[in-house]
């Protein structure tokens, strides 16, 4: 990575920076402060109106997907985005106003929509407050006439008139009144009271005590008119509203203008974002960032072509990004890296190591030829129909290579979707077959030979660890860190490897045993002698060398984590077994032929998601916890450079 500063003059700026935002060759470095003799641009209002925008485009799509959803498949996320010749830009800005309107009106029609829904549902509300009052003749808010006071409310329980002139004699002996009930059930009546006028407070005092209720939206007209036309008022509601679904549904083919006219204002609000942070003076601005060593001609020529400038580069300081570069093998594996940490200023690029292992490990632990198979269709499929972009065509062709292994790996347990080649061939023909019969190679039984896998796994995480304190040997070479390179890390991986050794002694070798514990002890004694070597005084030093040894159990317990491999390779194989043992089960029959070919795929199907994410998590476990802690720092920076941040479309390459 080198460091870049490029000066150029302010009337080549929106060229440049727009051939260099879509080369995407150098991220730009971000200042606080500019430099003395220099000043900053203010042009945030045009950014705010890009953004806006863009927020406003996001918003009218939304509300397209929501009233009229874009028809696409299960595969359709699959898709790359929409290739775009650097032509159509000026197409597209020049319809980007017509578009945004559009957009305003969606969202216009929108709010229609919900204002309208929220008023209809005012409108239901109070028509069911008046459906107790549809018989009634005078208006809600009558409170008196010329010699009497009019009470109408209801109270919170069934009356009959009987009961209701009752009650009010029993409350007030002295109160004349005429009681009329409009409606009455289980927990609410509906009642108009009348009163001569003089009477009206002692009325109230007794209404109260029945805990009498006026209507809570009292209304001067009478209350079947208001129903009526709060009727038609829900009807006029129902129709604005289905005339703004019928418009919003129209302007549902300019979804595909409104998403690259969303993505040409994203392209602009970032130019304009990186313009607020340059230094300006007069006649100059200066861009500072980073490149990519072997871009940096590229980088040069094309500022030289299209604007009149000076272009410096010089070593990159710590802060440096960094930018990982992997052949067609390793690439895949670049996101299961920076899923953890890019690698930081004193790390190596692992990618290499991580695909081998994650490839290796994924296959052994899915373990099945039949899935294997269908990994490697489905993912070349995908890639060949779909063209998708760059960081999904990675994960696909991670998963092809997966689909691989895990097809090697299922020859060698000798699983094609379980035993199903088997399970079918006794199923029509009533005779007894195992699959290692069937195969013409020998096999590896997970289920009879646990205890050689179990060994196998173990002596696989033996070599993923020293791989990876290899690495870290390495690292410490290179920093001529002599005393971490061969105290540190040496003499524990020759110690791993003497008990290695002297473990494979015990299995008939009795030489191997002698040379194992002679390299164990030989090791020990060197790490007694040389972990403690930071500590002072002699007695520190002979301490933290012994207690170094405790890390011995560490080791042990990275070891033992090993054994993943075998029992999910081993849970495939007998998920798979069990479910065709279930489809075959009800013999050669038609009812027994329909539940074969219902169960066999669900099953499968089943199984393939199941073991596939447990093959997936554990694999990254392994990689993360067992042998990036061996040596990987992490902490580093991605390189992101200025680039077409677009959502839907991606400018053609030049040819």
């Amino acid at each position: 990575m080198k460091s870049v500063r490029i000066i150029a003059l302010r009337q080549d700026r929106k060229r440049l920076l727009e051939h260099l935002q879509d080369s995407a060759l150098i991220q730009i470095r971000k200042s606080e402060k500019s430099r003395d003799g220099f000043s900053r641009v203010d042009l945030s209002s045009q950014e705010q109106v890009f953004e806006r925008n863009v927020a406003l485009s996001e918003q009218a799509l939304k509300i397209l997907d929501s009233v009229s959803p874009e028809k696409s498949g299960l595969l359709s996320s699959f898709k790359g985005r929409q290739e775009v010749d650097p032509d159509e830009i000026g197409v597209i800005a020049s319809k980007s106003k017509d578009v945004i309107a559009v957009c305003t009106r969606l969202t216009e029609l929108d709010k229609k929509r919900s204002d309208n829904a929220a008023e209809q549902v005012r409108v239901k509300t109070q028509l069911a407050q008046l459906e107790a009052w549809q018989n009634l003749d005078i208006p809600l808010n009558t409170m008196e006439t010329q010699s009497t006071a009019v009470f109408i409310g209801s109270f919170p329980r069934s009356y009959t008139d009987e009961q209701l002139k009752e009650d009010l004699a029993a409350e007030n002996p002295k109160l004349c009144f005429e009681t009329e009930i409009q409606h009455s059930e289980q927990t609410m009546t509906c009642a108009v009271i009348v009163v001569p006028k003089s009477q009206k407070q002692m009325a109230e005092e007794t209404l109260r005590t029945l805990s009498f209720q006026k209507p809570m939206s009292p209304t001067s007209k009478i209350p079947k008119d208001k129903a009526e036309k709060l009727r038609a008022k829900q009807e006029r509601l129902k129709e604005e509203n289905e005339a703004a679904r019928a418009e919003i549904e129209a302007c549902a083919d300019r979804r595909g203008e409104i998403q690259v006219t969303q993505d040409y204002f994203r392209i602009r609000a970032d130019k304009y974002h990186v313009i607020n942070e340059l230094d300006h003076s007069k006649h100059v601005f200066i861009i500072d960032g980073y490149a990519d060593e072997a871009d940096c001609d590229k980088l040069e020529q094309l500022c030289t072509r299209v604007a009149t400038c000076c272009v410096e580069f010089g070593e990159a300081d710590e802060n440096a990004p960094v930018k990982l570069k992997n052949n067609a093998f390793s690439e895949p594996a670049q996101n299961i890296l920076t899923m953890y940490a890019a690698p930081g200023t004193i790390d190596i690029d692992p990618t290499p190591v991580l695909a081998f292992f994650f490839y290796f490990f994924f296959g052994m632990m899915f373990s099945d030829a039949g899935y294997g198979i269908l990994m490697i269709i489905g993912t070349t499929f995908l890639i060949k129909k779909y063209k998708p972009d760059k960081r999904m065509h990675n994960n696909l062709k991670l998963f092809q290579y997966c689909g691989i292994s895990t097809t090697l790996w299922g020859l060698v347990f000798g699983s094609i979707f379980g035993d199903a080649p088997a399970a079918l061939y006794t199923f029509f023909t009533g005779n007894k077959i195992t699959m290692a019969q069937m195969l013409p190679w020998p096999t590896l039984d997970p289920q009879k030979d646990a205890l050689t896998l179990m060994l196998i796994s173990i002596a696989f995480g033996l070599i993923h660890i020293l791989v990876g304190m290899g690495c870290k040997f390495y690292m410490c070479l290179k920093q001529k860190d002599w005393g971490g390179a061969f105290f540190d890390t040496g003499l524990w991986m020759l110690l791993l490897i003497g008990i290695a050794v002297m473990a494979a002694g015990f299995a008939g070798m009795p030489v191997l045993t002698t040379v194992g514990a002679a390299i164990a002890i030989a090791c020990a004694v060197g790490l007694v002698l040389t972990q403690g070597r930071s500590k002072k005084g002699i007695v520190g030093k002979v301490v933290g060398g012994l207690a170094s040894l405790y890390d011995i159990t560490g080791y042990i317990s990275d070891l033992l984590s090993y054994s993943r491999l075998l029992a999910l390779g081993l849970t495939t194989g007998v998920m798979a077994q069990v479910f065709n043992m279930l489809g075959t089960m009800m013999g050669m029959s038609v009812a027994g032929f329909i539940f074969l070919i219902v169960i066999l795929p669900v099953g499968h199907l089943i199984n393939i998601g199941l073991n596939a994410l447990g093959a997936y998590v554990h694999t990254m476990r392994l990689q993360y916890v067992e042998m990036f802690s061996k040596f990987y720092e992490g902490g580093g920076k991605e390189f992101e450079p200025f680039a077409l941040q677009s959502k839907y479309i991606k400018i053609q390459e030049d040819k």
